[in-house]
């Protein structure tokens, strides 16, 4: 009795459970209401603490390393977690898991916010990181196991749209927090957010396991990819710094191949391996995976720009940023269950090629942008950029998620997530290094050109540094006319680069549109139809 009343087969809705428990449990609107909270903690959190790391490294007194640092442990930890927690729900079950994440995340946050110091801040947001990555594919392995595959993909899209809606306020609310109350607010929000979730997921969510699922752990498989993914983030993250020819960032990168085909090998080899290669042999699934990666370059390496567009070129506070970024996460919000709507009813083929289509010309409309470009242009471009990402999350997810077996379910919604932070990490490295590249080789000719006094190697070598996040290096006490000079050198030279990017990112998302071309809808698709039970 006990073994059925974990599998799938009694998450159904269409059956009461075998355990006694309410009709309640397992119900799928209501584990998507649940699982949402929780995941909507985590979204918060991606964009709402970078508003806060001003007002963090003042009270704390960090260095700008320091600071970067509470982005980066985040980061690394949760890239290198997601498919080892997925693989932990798909052993003990989904509920489980996810409500350990929740607690851990909800938990650590607290602590973040009475902490004292920025190490102490640093190894929490490691913690952080950890317990979202719990979170995450869990949630995916919840719904891909309680809805019937007719309702999945707008199961999905409704995730999607909490993600968005989650992302986009993080710089609103986060403003505001820290405006009006202080930075601790920031993390202390996450905990009545994360009692909702873990009181909500206590009493709805069912214990979902195959009964296929893993029954041992691949040890050497977990630290093989954690190794792998710890040295391929990092060298991304390091790059910018060190530059890409650097010994560093080219042992770091080789580590991280060598060790990627140590653990290839190694999967072939061990009785359940972490990340079964069998995965990759369906075409729609490794097509969605690579879309993903693709689709994260093209849409948060652009991202980048666009936030030290907004704030240094045009001057806008992070608030007003945000909101100006409303049409293009308010599209995400809305075209999310319509996009999966429409996936149910045509598969998800045409709405992705269609959609990154959307999105390259939306990065080609973008790179046409300038220091004097109005918010109706600029909102226009984001519009069409929302309009076409909504359908890639949704379609992406469903394609990966739903093309893998049940009971890989967890490791296929890490691999979902390990794809994004990927991408949006190669995008972000790769877009920010043409930017880099494209402002030392137009600042001495554009400076030269206005007229202003020669800068020896060192300063101008500080002073690209500046225009690559568009910020004019005006030294203190300069003359107004020089200030202005410079000002507009400086934010000319960042348009220019942030140009060059935006084409890269188009053409990134072209290359996604024909890589979308090889998905179709998931053949193993839905939990319950998958227990046999519909």
């Amino acid at each position: 009795m006990t073994r059925t009343r974990t599998t799938v087969a009694e998450a159904t809705p269409h059956r009461k459970p075998r355990d006694g428990s309410s009709g309640l449990r397992g119900h799928p609107w209501l584990t998507l209401l649940s699982v949402a909270i929780g995941v909507m903690m985590v979204a918060l959190d991606g964009t709402i603490v970078a508003i806060a790391n001003p007002a963090i490294q003042k009270d704390l007194g960090a260095s700008l390393a320091d600071v970067q640092w509470i982005t980066n442990a985040y980061l690394l930890a949760l890239a290198v977690a997601l498919i080892t927690a997925g693989k932990l729900g798909d052993r003990f079950g989904h509920r489980q898991v996810f409500l350990i994440g929740t607690t851990g995340f909800a938990l650590s946050s607290g602590l973040i916010a009475l902490s004292g110091s920025v190490s102490l801040v640093i190894a929490l947001r490691v913690l952080q990181g950890l317990c979202g990555a719990l979170l995450m594919p869990t949630a995916l392995g919840l719904i891909r196991a309680t809805f019937p595959a007719a309702k999945l993909n707008m199961a999905i899209g409704l995730w999607g749209m909490v993600v968005g809606a989650s992302t986009a306020g993080g710089p609103i609310v986060g403003g505001l927090l820290v405006e009006h109350v202080n930075w601790q607010s920031v993390f202390f929000i996450n905990v009545p957010v994360g009692a909702l979730a873990l009181a909500l997921g206590s009493v709805f969510l069912a214990g979902h396991r195959a009964e296929d699922a893993p029954r041992s752990f691949d040890i050497p498989g977990i630290v093989l990819l954690s190794g792998a993914m710890f040295c391929l983030i990092w060298a991304l993250i390091k790059a910018p710094a060190w530059s890409w020819s650097d010994a560093r960032t080219v042992v770091f990168l080789g580590s991280s191949a060598a060790a990627f085909l140590l653990f290839a090998f190694w999967q072939t080899r061990g009785r359940e391996p972490l990340l079964p290669l069998s995965l990759f042999r369906s075409v729609p699934l490794s097509a969605g995976v690579v879309l993903m990666v693709l689709m994260a370059f093209a849409f948060i390496g652009g991202l980048f720009f666009v936030t030290f567009y907004l704030q240094n070129v045009h001057g806008m506070s992070p608030v007003d940023a945000g909101t100006h970024l409303l049409p293009l996460t308010g599209m995400m919000i809305v075209g999310s269950p319509l996009a999966g709507a429409l996936i149910s009813r045509i598969g998800p083929r045409i709405p992705l090629m269609v959609g990154m289509i959307s999105a390259a010309v939306a990065c080609f409309g973008l790179a046409t942008l300038d220091a004097g470009t109005g918010t109706l242009t600029m909102s226009l471009w984001f519009l069409l950029m929302g309009v076409g990402l909504a359908p890639v999350m949704v379609g992406a997810t469903e394609v990966i998620v739903g093309n893998a077996p049940l009971r890989h379910a967890g490791v296929a919604g890490g691999l979902q997530q390990s794809a994004m932070q990927v991408g949006g990490s190669l995008g972000t490295a790769v877009l920010g290094a043409v930017m880099a590249s494209r402002v030392e080789h137009l600042l001495p000719e554009k400076w030269a050109g206005a007229g202003l006094p020669a800068l020896g190697p060192e300063r101008l070598s500080r002073a690209a540094d500046a225009v690559s996040v568009g910020v004019a290096p005006v030294p203190a006490g300069t003359p107004p006319q020089y200030a202005e000079k410079i000002s507009t050198v400086a934010h000319d030279t960042f348009v220019s680069g942030m140009q060059v990017g935006f084409r890269v990112a188009g053409c990134v998302a072209i290359a996604a549109a024909l890589v979308a071309a090889f998905t179709k809808r998931g053949e193993n698709a839905g939990g319950s139809v998958g227990a046999g039970h519909l």
